[in-house]
């Protein structure tokens, strides 16, 4: 008797650590100990290239949400080094795009448009204080070089998959800048010359560019390969433009359709732990826990549900996985995010991801997850 009611107890008590969840006050708790931890240790004085742009969406993201003027003052700073600028060159006929590049005659590359995103989330919050012309400085080249690449004849800008996490929300949030539908066609025409040279149609997924589609390209069992963190980035972009896209956009469906399929495929290759493996289909190529690209995913599937574009019940079993994974192996004691892969491209057997691999790019996706879970514990109240 006493052996069945040990059992019992024990059974009991596993159901209960099992049960218990997460409150937004601690959810909000992880938020600061996370950003404080990366402020606290990096200066914000850098250029304005894609990791470190990468890192203010989710610092904006915890600005919004918590209300911390330091860290809004943190991306001011960003701004102001940078002059509001990405890639600096100032005659179009010098802008380039077309390969990869890290030079400021670079300017329609992908890369060095994310840093619009923050730009344009600062000019709205200073103009909610009144309109001034310095408010407009922080938006004026954000004009120039978009709306360049909105009018021009060219579609194929979007050649790799990153630049739908980069680009495709700076387009939206242009619309909502200056009302101009232009913007938005545009987004549309350049996401249908990405998904012709990237976009499986089997799974609805992406191959991070040309160089990997299959069968052309295979991890070394002869499986499709799959970055995580090249499609992170696009279920998150998505996610990011239904936010801004208007009801009434003559394709807004095309997009909730890609986002529910995109994140369909996504959560079929899960790993039991909660995270997914770097080459996503072949959990042997690259094995291991990798951050990025499950906060990413975590990210745009808390979005979804929490918008009602994606069913809760159906995603409930990802989420908790993805976010037990996120706070219990990724996060570290004093708040470093781990398990982050180095910049790069591809899965690379061999290479060493651990607890004390941290980037910007995977601080920013951390924080957006948890931005998003805590109005996912507000939706289930």
């Amino acid at each position: 008797m006493r052996k069945i009611i040990l059992t019992a107890f024990v059974a009991l008590a596993a159901l209960g650590a099992q049960a218990k969840g997460w409150t937004q006050e601690q959810v909000d708790a992880t938020i600061v100990k996370v950003n404080n931890y990366w402020q606290q240790h990096n200066k914000a004085e850098v250029r304005s290239f894609w990791d470190n742009a990468a890192y203010h969406t989710g610092n904006m993201e915890a600005y919004k949400l918590l209300g911390k003027t330091e860290w809004i003052d943190y991306s001011t700073r960003w701004a102001e080094h940078n002059k509001w600028m990405g890639a600096t060159e100032t005659d179009p006929a010098k802008w380039k795009y077309r390969h990869y590049g890290e030079g400021h005659q670079f300017v329609l590359f992908g890369d060095w448009q994310i840093c619009f995103q923050t730009y344009i989330d600062l000019y709205w919050i200073a103009n909610a204080k009144g309109a001034s012309a310095r408010n407009e400085r922080m938006v004026q080249r954000a004009k120039e070089v978009m709306g360049y690449e909105a009018y021009s004849k060219q579609n194929d800008y979007w050649w790799w998959a990153d630049a739908l996490y980069m680009v495709m929300p700076v387009m939206t949030k242009m619309y909502k800048l200056t009302g101009d539908r232009q913007y938005l066609d545009k987004l549309y025409e350049n996401l249908l010359y990405a998904d012709s040279i990237m976009l499986d149609e089997e799974t609805g997924l992406y191959f991070r560019d040309g160089k990997y589609i299959y069968p052309k390209h295979k991890t070394a069992s002869g499986k499709k390969d799959f970055w995580a963190r090249g499609d992170g980035w696009v279920l998150a972009g998505l996610a990011k433009v239904l936010q801004d896209m208007p009801a009434d956009y003559a394709h807004r469906d095309f997009f909730v359709k890609k986002y529910q399929r995109l994140a369909t495929g996504v959560q079929k290759l899960q790993q039991k732990q909660g995270y997914w493996t770097r080459s996503m289909m072949d959990p042997t190529f690259a094995p291991g826990p990798e951050t990025s690209g499950t906060a990413f995913f975590t990210y745009g599937f808390l979005w979804g549900v929490n918008n009602g574009l994606l069913d809760a019940k159906q995603y409930r079993k990802t989420i908790d996985r993805a976010w037990k994974y996120l706070t219990e192996t990724a996060l570290q004691p004093d708040g470093k995010v781990g398990y982050v892969q180095p910049i790069g491209e591809k899965a690379i057997p061999g290479q060493v991801v651990d607890k004390n691999s941290q980037a910007n790019f995977g601080v920013g996706a951390f924080l957006l997850a948890a931005c998003e879970y805590h109005r996912y514990l507000d939706k289930q109240k």
